[in-house]
């Protein structure tokens, strides 16, 4: 039959010979069967399923779409949304109702009992017991004055009501009097009746509009308190909404701890036991801190390796949650900024467009998390900074030496024994700018540093000439030598492990942190790896400041921070790679023993070059005080750091003596030349003798030079050089 005409006998397709709409995705799906055409037969249908009613209607099929449509609609954003708004008013009932059961009953009392007797604190115990007796004898009375309540109250109003007619007859009396008319004593009592009745009537008026007021009020009041503090179930917590924020108070903190299903914690929580709180939550700067100690077998580090997900459980992201170490190892300090409050990091860097710096008072650094400024101090220090690639111990560095650059009295030198470009935009405002991975590069370091050596002992000497134990302003602005020197080995580890130039490299710097640091030399190492074999442990023994961005381990954390960082809770592990980017642990800031910092960035793109105009401004400053670049113009002499000779003073020291003690050779040492060897140990005596094979042994119980290999080490010398040394 053609299926260009209708025939009204025909059946119809049930649906329309067109599409299915799939209600658990809101998509038309193709029918799968053609229209019914009278060609076929009853036998084309014996292949139906059996389970199909007389109609033909799958009702399996029925109730799946049916059931795919209910729970499309359930789980629809919208509809959690609209639960969750309900939920918070429930939540609010509950906070409320929990509140006024405890204020009304010693439940508080009881369980802070239990957690007196958990922690071992009897005393503790007996004092809120004694509180407990006393709130219930108090609730006692209070009930019984409840029984005669009425009894005062209907008291009460018969004594007011013969009170008020009699004070209502008075002056109905004179009102009569005065107008001679006995009508009047009744006056006073219909005005009360009058205003009695224009009451009711605008109570009448207004009931509604009160009431419904009223219980808006109430469901509002209801609403912002369970939106801060009820605890909402997982599937309406975890729904993806992106403005839900919570107070964070200690009852937050507690179900965000107990989201961590940590078996102690959940144990702790099952008895009814609250956190004990040594700092109770509490605003501090841009965010809530508290401290608390944590149940029996829970270590504070453990909750800080799961610092992603507690901040979970608070609404935040996890670089506004900080979990530290506090006193103990059980105790947690910590810190949750305000929700998107560290989103704009430490902000622009402060001298960018104008202002200068006085390198005495510290240069600009960064912010705390609580969002106060931080000042990076720089004389009479040294510094190191160092964290995996990419978190910013690079960015660091140019921000301390950008510092420095402002203060037109202050020398720049920068070393970089790797090619990169990250300094490149200071060259014009250093003394000595080297870059590059190269040997004859390493070797031009190498020169610079037993400059900088010979320099370290000339100042000492400018400071023995003007009677000063350190440098000081006057003497920096004095043009005299003593101007603030702040030197940069970037990369130092490349230098330092370098096959022919590291060992040297690693003693000079040895000397120049332990010596520079009164004579206004600060040295500004950065590492990617603070090892003991990339980074000699007396350069980070004598860096007082420390800049430790991510890390991946407690030796490096500890090579950055000091030894016993890691144990002590200062953490730069606990820092995560990439979210954590541009955040240091630092020590040596503040009177704390760490400080958590967003540093300050400063773009060297060429898009967005900030350094230059720094460099520029500084150039120019220089140039409108008169002055010249400072270390550019010609170099006061300096004795060379090879005019004194330790193997010949040894030599002469042990002079008539078989063997000698080593604290005795240096103590000889330091009589026949004070400005050499002042600051000597046994470790520099040693390097110097293991390296002619005469190094100090034990005799007796104590560590002695042998005086005959070091004259036959003086011997060897003259022979090769032809030339006496003169023992």
């Amino acid at each position: 039959m053609s299926t260009d005409t209708f025939d009204p006998h025909e059946p119809e397709d049930e649906t329309g010979g067109a599409e299915v709409y799939d209600f658990a995705t809101g998509a038309r799906i193709p029918a799968d069967t053609e229209p019914y055409t009278d060609d076929e037969t009853d036998e084309d249908f014996d292949d139906q399923p059996e389970d199909e009613d007389e109609d033909g209607e799958d009702l399996p099929g029925v109730f799946a779409l049916a059931w795919a449509a209910v729970k499309t609609m359930v789980t629809h954003p919208h509809t959690v949304a609209a639960i969750r708004q309900g939920a918070y008013v429930t939540g609010g009932v509950s906070v409320l109702t929990r509140n006024a059961w405890e204020s009304r009953t010693t439940a508080v009392h009881t369980r802070m009992i239990r957690a007196c007797v958990a922690r071992g604190d009897h005393e503790g115990a007996l004092e809120w017991e004694q509180r407990a007796r006393q709130f219930r004898a108090d609730r006692h009375e209070r009930r019984l004055a409840l029984l005669f309540a009425p009894i005062h109250i209907a008291r009460a109003v018969l004594i007011s009501a013969l009170i008020g007619a009699g004070v209502l007859l008075v002056i109905g009396i004179l009102l009569a009097y005065g107008a001679h008319n006995a009508h009047e004593v009744v006056a006073p009592f219909v005005a009360v009746v009058t205003a009695v009745r224009f009451a009711a009537a605008l109570v009448k008026a207004l009931w509604l509009t009160a009431l419904v007021t009223s219980g808006a009020a109430l469901l509002a009041g209801l609403w912002r308190t369970g939106r801060a503090r009820a605890s909402m179930p997982g599937w309406l917590a975890t729904a993806g909404d992106g403005e839900v924020d919570l107070e964070i108070d200690e009852t937050t903190i507690a179900g965000a701890l107990k989201a961590l299903n940590i078996k102690q914690i959940n144990d702790y929580f099952k008895q009814g036991l609250p956190l004990q709180y040594l700092v109770t939550a509490r605003a501090e700067g841009r965010g809530t801190r508290a401290v608390f100690r944590l149940p029996s077998g829970v270590t504070a580090e453990k909750i800080s390796k799961r610092r992603a997900d507690l901040a979970t459980g608070l609404y935040r992201a996890a670089k506004e949650v900080w979990p530290t170490t506090g006193s103990e190892a059980g105790i947690v300090d910590l810190w949750v900024a305000d929700k998107g409050a560290l989103a704009e990091g430490a902000g622009p860097y402060p001298l960018l467009a104008d202002g200068s710096v006085d390198v005495f008072k510290g240069v600009p650094f960064g912010k705390t998390l609580r969002g106060d400024a931080l000042t990076a101090p720089l004389l009479e220090r040294n510094s190191i900074t160092g964290g995996m690639p990419g978190q910013g111990k690079s960015s660091a560095a140019r921000v301390i030496m950008a510092g420095a650059a402002l203060d037109p009295t202050a020398e720049l030198r920068i070393y970089v024994p790797d090619s990169n470009f990250d300094f490149e935009a200071f060259a014009p405002r250093c003394s000595e700018y080297v870059m590059g991975a190269e040997d004859e590069k390493i070797e031009e370091i190498l020169h610079g540093l037993r400059g900088l050596h010979a320099e370290v002992q000339r100042r000492g000497k400018l400071l023995i000439k003007y009677e000063e134990p350190s440098v000081t302003r006057r003497l920096a602005s004095a043009n005299v030598g003593l101007h603030p020197l702040f030197v940069l080995l970037e990369e130092a580890h490349v230098a330092i492990q370098h096959p022919k130039y590291g060992k040297e490299i690693s003693q000079l710097l040895i000397d120049i942190v332990k010596l520079g640091r009164k004579r206004a030399v600060h040295v500004l190492v950065s590492t990617q790896a603070p090892t003991k074999d990339s980074m000699p442990r007396d350069v980070t023994r004598n860096c007082s400041n420390g800049i430790a961005f991510a890390v991946g381990d407690h030796v490096a954390n500890d090579a950055l921070l000091g030894q016993g960082a890691y144990s002590a809770g200062h953490r730069a592990t606990e820092l995560i790679p990439g979210v954590d980017k541009g955040v240091a642990v630092v020590k040596g800031f503040t009177g704390e023993r760490s400080d958590i910092v967003q540093v300050y960035f400063l773009d060297i793109s060429k898009k967005n070059d900030q350094v230059t105009p720094i460099i520029k401004r500084s150039l120019a400053e220089i140039e409108s005080l008169g002055l010249t670049v400072p270390g550019t113009g010609p170099r006061p002499e300096a004795e060379p750091v090879d005019a004194i000779d330790p193997l010949g003073d040894i030599a002469k020291v042990l002079a008539g003596e078989s063997k000698m003690g080593t604290a005795e050779v240096i103590r000889r040492l330091i009589t026949l030349n004070p400005g050499a060897y002042k600051d000597w140990t046994n470790r520099d005596l040693t390097r110097v003798l293991a390296e002619h094979d005469a190094e100090p042994y034990k005799s007796n119980g104590r560590m002695v030079v042998s005086a005959e290999p070091v004259y036959r080490a003086l011997a060897d010398r003259e022979d090769k050089s032809g030339e006496p040394d003169g023992a």
